[in-house]
């Protein structure tokens, strides 16, 4: 392997680690919910509510493409040790017990069919959303690395490695966040920031068939429209 190749995936490999595997850390923000339930695909008629006793408070829903958000904040519960949630519509009720909360921001997913509650997110729903996001950006970059004359086989070989490795360790960072994460569009700013580090470098060593200014033009553009779609893909896709 060539020492160009070498060095840059070595590259690649240190900002994946910095993107993937990333301390958590809190500031000054919106209160994160103390407990949020994903459903997917729910009924317009669902509500949820959370209680232990005689106080039970009804969840804040925020809808989202696929599924929407149920939401209880920590001011709204009372310190118990075991809550129970209920679920109903026009057509349907039932109640589950919820563990003992052992943190502070707890994810659920309630599965409706077997009237269960899973903690986090399922498996399922963030490969399909990880795949949707990598393939939305990739056929955006597809089409301006088209425009700006790369018709070299081994540019396009380049090109589809080079993408799958920054934009699927960008996708996958952003899949550790809640999904009413404040200020994601800024998370997403930052993670865009390794990005076109990483892309500029690669394409510069890796790519000949054009001038290096050519190529850097296309890595400032492109990356410059995949931020714009990202940002708008967050205002209603789930994360």
């Amino acid at each position: 392997m060539p020492k160009n190749r070498k060095w840059f995936l070595s590259v690649l490999i240190i900002i994946f680690i910095t993107l993937v595997v990333t301390p958590v850390c809190y500031g000054n923000s919106a209160e994160p919910p103390s407990i949020l339930i994903i459903v997917p695909n729910p009924p317009e008629d669902l509500r949820i509510s959370i209680g232990s006793g005689d106080t039970y408070v009804e969840a804040l829903k925020t809808e989202k493409f696929m599924e929407n958000y149920y939401a209880f904040y920590s001011h709204e519960l009372k310190r118990a040790n075991e809550y129970t949630i209920k679920v109903s519509t026009e057509d349907n009720a039932f109640e589950i017990l919820l563990e003992p909360i052992k943190h502070y921001h707890n994810i659920y997913t309630l599965d409706l069919n077997n009237q269960t509650v899973i903690p986090g997110k399922l498996l399922s729903r963030s490969f399909f959303l990880v795949f949707l996001r990598i393939t939305c950006t990739l056929i955006i970059e597809a089409a301006v690395f088209w425009l700006f004359g790369f018709r070299d086989r081994r540019s396009w070989i380049n090109f589809t490695i080079i993408n799958l490795i920054t934009q699927g360790a960008l996708n996958i960072w952003l899949n550790g966040f809640s999904p009413l994460v404040s200020y994601v569009i800024l998370t997403l700013i930052f993670g865009e920031i390794f990005v076109f580090i990483a892309e500029i470098f690669g394409f510069l060593i890796l790519i000949k068939e054009h001038h290096p200014l050519r190529i850097s033009l296309y890595v400032i553009i492109a990356n410059l429209l995949s931020l714009w779609a990202g940002g708008y893909m967050i205002t209603f896709l789930p994360i």
